[in-house]
């Protein structure tokens, strides 16, 4: 059997093991995974594949490719948890091929499976790996569009151009324009580099453009023209140009934020090859790279890293398309260090497992409202009506229960909220329809979700014989017979 074979077998089965075995006990999370969840799974029952919903009403936050994900593993594993975690799990695969391939071509085959090992084995990518949310997707699709075009430009085989160009129009399908704008800069600043600009105007760079716009076009042109300015202010107002100005969580907007997560991101491995490294530059001054293959790899990192420092908005997520790249740096190093490589990826790996049942699936309970669904289903399926008091908004909730959740408010909250709906600020993320304590079904049962500190305030807005079902973390859980019922 070959090494290649050997290799693809070996990568195979670490990622059945770390990245498929126990997904059915992750429950799905709020507000992220919840948002994404219960938006595909509305789009399937209303046998809607185009326009993101939620709540029943139109949902610009992110592009359509993570839906279509999500919807076809609902539409043939059913809506349950392991599918919701399948393609999160099936890209998570092909980002690692990816890196093998990626290894074996720009290097060789050994540097291109322990880059594999060391990435497959990272907090960050095992942790995107499980997550619901489009990261994973960006991740392979950017990273795929990258090495396609230097393959492309260095070998001169310009039909990857286009394979780089379809690539990058799945990223904008992804997550936006910056599926494109990211990997066009790093593109753009590597042939400044190699002084070889000349290369943009290559009558085949033209052609992968215009396949790149009509990748992207499948949804973009058709949201258009259903939504038009709604769709253009609310998705590229505030989910782009909004994100990229205005921190969403200003504290987080620190200069040191990636670095930190840079380091936790690549742990263990991190812990070794950072000191290991600053040693060697202390006895040897570092310098640029003059080879191709290294000026890329450093353009890509770098690029990737600056970019995202200097948006307003961050997250530990964003920064996710630069692992490759060190991910193949991380592995030269460790070549001379065989043992120790497969020693810390198989600790790691048997921690994972472990931590998985142990540590990550009691805290995701935590953050779900899962145990909540399973306590009021029974009376959701009866017709009681379902609500919320100053507790947070979860959609999970409407995904275990198929039932929307409102907010109880007063009625000039209520309009407040339909005004901020429609402004460009961040509040626009918060779509889960309210309703005023007077304007509260009488005909039907009614469970109310709130927290301890607000049962007081609630039996006085709408006074009614409440009974105490059960508590939950910091949530109570409370039911009334309709009134006109008695």
């Amino acid at each position: 059997m070959s090494f290649s074979k050997k290799a693809t077998l070996i990568i195979t089965a670490l990622w059945a093991l770390l990245y498929v075995v126990g997904n059915n006990v992750l429950v799905i999370t709020d507000p992220v995974e919840g948002n994404y969840a219960e938006t595909a799974r509305e789009m399937l029952a209303a046998g809607n594949y185009m326009y993101p919903q939620i709540y029943g009403n139109y949902w610009f936050d992110k592009p359509i490719m993570f839906y279509w994900e999500l919807i076809a593993a609902f539409a043939v594993f059913g809506v349950n948890d392991f599918a919701a975690r399948l393609f999160p799990a099936l890209m998570s695969w092909m980002g690692l091929m990816l890196t093998f391939w990626a290894g074996k071509k720009l290097y060789d085959e050994k540097t291109g499976l322990f880059a594999t090992l060391i990435l497959a084995t990272t907090v960050e990518f095992w942790y995107l790996g499980h997550a619901v949310i489009t990261d994973m997707t960006l991740f392979v699709s950017v990273s795929f569009a990258l090495v396609a075009f230097y393959i492309g430009y260095t070998e001169k085989k310009y039909r990857w151009y286009y394979a780089a160009a379809a690539a990058a129009g799945v990223a904008v399908l992804t997550k936006g324009p910056v599926g494109l704008a990211l990997p066009g800069l790093i593109i753009f600043l590597f042939l400044l580099w190699q002084r070889d600009l000349k290369a943009i105007l290559n009558i085949h760079i033209a052609g992968a453009l215009a396949l790149c716009a009509a990748v992207a076009g499948v949804w973009y042109v058709p949201m258009y023209l259903e939504h038009g300015s709604d769709f253009v202010n609310t998705f590229l107002g505030v989910h782009n140009y909004l994100r990229a100005t205005v921190s969403e969580h200003p504290k987080d907007n620190v200069w040191w934020y990636y670095t930190v997560i840079f380091i936790a991101g690549f742990a263990p491995w991190s812990f070794v090859f950072i000191p290991a490294k600053i040693r060697a530059w202390i006895k040897s001054r570092p310098h640029l790279p003059t080879a191709p293959r290294d000026r890329f790899m450093l353009v890509w990192a770098v690029i990737v890293f600056a970019v995202f420092q200097s948006v307003a908005t961050k997250y530990i997520t964003y920064t996710f398309p630069y692992m490759v790249p060190i991910a193949l740096w991380m592995a030269g190093y460790f070549a001379a260090r065989e043992k120790l490589l497969y020693r810390l990826a198989a600790g790691t790996a048997a921690f994972y497992v472990i931590a998985l049942f142990a540590i990550a699936a009691p805290i995701l309970k935590t953050r779900s409202t899962y145990d909540i669904a399973q306590i009021i289903k029974p009376k959701l399926e009866a017709g009681a009506a379902l609500y919320i008091y100053k507790a947070d908004e979860s959609s999970s909730l409407a995904y275990y229960t198929g039932v929307y959740p409102r907010l109880l408010t007063h009625k000039d909250d209520v309009e407040e909220r339909e005004r901020q709906l429609k402004s460009l600020s961040w509040d626009v993320k918060d779509v889960m329809p309210a309703i005023a304590f007077d304007d509260i079904d009488n005909t039907k049962d009614a469970v109310v979700i709130t927290e301890y500190d607000e049962v007081d305030k609630l039996k006085k807005l709408v006074p009614a014989q409440w009974e105490f079902v059960e508590k939950v973390g910091e949530r109570e859980i409370y039911f009334r017979k309709a009134p006109s019922a008695k």
